[in-house]
């Protein structure tokens, strides 16, 4: 099955087990092939409702579906407050992968959304038939809004449609606008963001502060920064410690996006200790000393400390996101989930603050986003200085990372994980496996194998390959790279593969498989990688090179340059000589590379580019 599609389901059918038991149409039984089909086609609009509009609750979602008979053709809708809009969600979901690829929505489903009548206030189509009992609600939830001039419609089409234009499909439906989820779309926004837990992307944060222990004017210090990039404001605040601890125990990751570590890698760090420990153990404020605060991003910051409230303010972030300071705001989200589990009492956070910095970008949508990005990683770099992160951590958000991240996933359905127990979620609510994961370390190494640098691979530690040097010369953003390192993966998982099934097997393989993958893997690129125009040969390939493999290692065994490595023992003159194998220190030593270099170019064929 296509791997994505595959993960889709899995989604579904996950969606379909939150429902309370009293929905019978998600629990169908086990051989009920078109209630199970028509389950998962409610649960795709459940997929919708919950990444783009953050609604968690199943019931809550349910409320806003439509679907059934009389719907206008209208099969759920979401009145979004904040933003003054309305949308109208016409869904085709299909039940195999190449039907869900590639078959699209027909022009008479699209025809027959009712979307000018129902908001018009009629409660029956052009037929006279009335519409159900959800379309009426619908048409009441309109009818209540007192400021409905100020709002606009918007059509949802959760299906393929390739043969109109925007243009056409704005006719179609009535003149209303329309986005189009097809696929690809609904794989990269709705199924990606759910995995990674990061689906839930707060627009704007409200936090109150308190006034009380202000000693001047104002309750906030305010900068204007100009850099070679762009400029920005800085402002900074003390705030409840209550107030972070709820932010990240709601939103996760998705407020962690440029941090260098996700939600749940932030737990093993012994800094959190103490950072527990002053909340927990002290009854005044020594938090806001000890701690150095956090840094958060911004698009936009307003401040009011005229809010009907004596010794309170409220501070408005727009587009949040915590680049430093994630241990701290970690922490405080354990407590606070403590809290509500009444495992701490309700008052553990009075009067402690936390220093926060915000700086605002400002929402010019003409700004140059590249110069944007490099700044905040400059800054998130500079002010995860002081923490114990890693090398790897560090890099987690360089552009290289992010492109081979969605790049393995749009191609190959494959989750590279360049943040550590970023798919927490997605394991934890068994959508995907731990076989459909990469880590960063792994690939890194395959990377430096598809380099000719096979030794380093084994050798150096995950510290050193991280470090600058090594991680820019190996890890690079092209297409063709995405597809080499995707055919070193696949022959690496076939080693794999063969070792469970046959052990080391040293008598056909020597001590390939033992000691040897990535030079294996060097010799695979060297010889055959460009020799094929498909990535299906790469079974074929590994068992190609790997029979060789032992007549390479009775090779290089001899050379004067392996001495070290080779060499006879010390024996009694009556006994036949014999020689000392190192091929453990050898698989990680110095003459490796040239060694395979030059065995394998030498049986080299001609050569064609790759394909997918």
């Amino acid at each position: 099955m296509n791997k994505k599609y595959e993960t889709l389901i899995n989604i579904l059918d996950r969606i379909c087990l939150e429902s309370p038991e009293k929905y019978k149409r998600y629990y169908p039984n086990s051989n009920d092939i078109e209630g199970r089909n028509q389950a998962r086609s409610r649960a795709i609009i459940h997929l919708y409702l919950k990444v783009i509009f953050g609604i968690l609750d199943f019931e809550e979602r349910e409320y806003y579906i439509t679907d059934g008979p009389y719907d206008g053709g209208i099969d759920a809708y979401y009145i979004d407050i904040e933003n003054k809009k309305i949308y109208f969600i016409q869904s085709k979901f299909r039940i195999n992968a190449t039907n869900y690829e590639t078959k699209e929505i027909s022009l008479n489903e699209l025809l027959s959304m009712d979307v000018d009548r129902i908001t018009e206030g009629f409660e029956e189509d052009e037929n006279k038939n009335k519409y159900n009992g959800k379309i009426q609600q619908l048409i009441r939830d309109i009818k209540n809004i007192d400021n409905i001039g100020r709002y606009s419609y918007e059509i949802i089409v959760l299906a393929n449609i390739t043969r109109f234009s925007n243009n056409q499909i704005r006719r179609i439906t009535g003149g209303f606008p329309a986005t189009v989820f097809d696929f690809n779309k609904t794989y990269t926004e709705l199924l990606f963001p759910v995995v990674t837990g990061t689906f839930y992307n707060q627009s704007e944060l409200s936090i109150y502060l308190n006034l009380a222990n202000t000693t001047s004017s104002s309750a906030k210090i305010n900068y204007s920064v100009k850099t070679e990039y762009e400029n920005c404001d800085i402002t900074v605040v003390f705030v409840p410690t209550e107030e972070i601890g709820k932010i990240l125990y709601k939103y996760k990751n998705s407020i962690l996006k440029y941090n260098p570590r996700c939600y749940l890698e932030l737990q093993s760090n012994d800094v959190n200790k103490e950072i527990y420990n002053t909340i927990i153990y002290k009854e005044t404020n020594e938090f806001a000393l000890y701690n150095n605060g956090l840094t958060m991003l911004s698009d936009e910051t307003s401040f009011n400390e005229k809010i009907g409230q004596q010794d309170k303010a409220q501070i408005c972030i727009t587009s949040p996101q915590i680049i430093n300071g994630g241990q701290t705001a970690f922490t405080l989200s354990r407590i606070y989930e403590e809290m509500l589990l009444d495992k701490q009492p309700k008052d553990i956070f009075k009067n402690k603050e936390v220093l926060l910095k915000i700086i605002t970008f400002g929402k010019d949508n003409n700004a140059d986003q590249d110069r944007k990005i490099k700044l905040i990683e400059s800054i998130s770099r500079a002010t995860n200085q002081q923490s114990q992160v890693s090398e790897a951590d560090r890099r987690s958000n360089e552009q290289v990372q992010l492109y081979i991240q969605k790049e393995f996933f749009d191609k190959f359905g494959i989750y590279y994980e360049r943040k550590k127990g970023e798919y927490s979620d997605g394991l934890k609510e068994k959508y995907i496996n731990r076989k459909q994961i990469i880590s960063r370390e792994h690939l890194l190494r395959l990377a430096m194998a598809c380099n000719g640098n096979a030794a380093q691979a084994r050798r150096n530690s995950d510290k050193k390959i991280f470090e600058e040097k090594n991680f820019s010369q190996n890890l690079t953003a092209s297409e063709d790279n995405i597809y080499k390192y995707y055919y070193a993966y696949l022959c690496y998982q076939y080693l794999n593969q063969i070792e469970k099934q046959h052990g080391t097997d040293q008598a056909n393989y020597g001590f390939g498989l033992r000691y040897g993958k990535y030079a294996i893997i060097s010799a695979i690129i060297i010889k055959k990688y460009l020799d094929n125009n498909s990535l299906e040969s790469y079974t074929e390939d590994t068992l190609s090179i790997l029979n060789e493999w032992l007549n390479f290692e009775q090779k290089i065994s001899s050379l004067s340059t392996n001495s070290f490595y080779f060499y006879p023992l010390t024996i009694k003159e009556d006994q036949k000589a014999e020689l000392y194998y190192n091929f453990d220190g050898y698989y990680k030593g110095k003459t490796l590379n040239s060694d395979i270099k030059n065995y394998f170019t030498s049986k080299k064929q001609a050569v064609a580019c790759i394909k997918p």
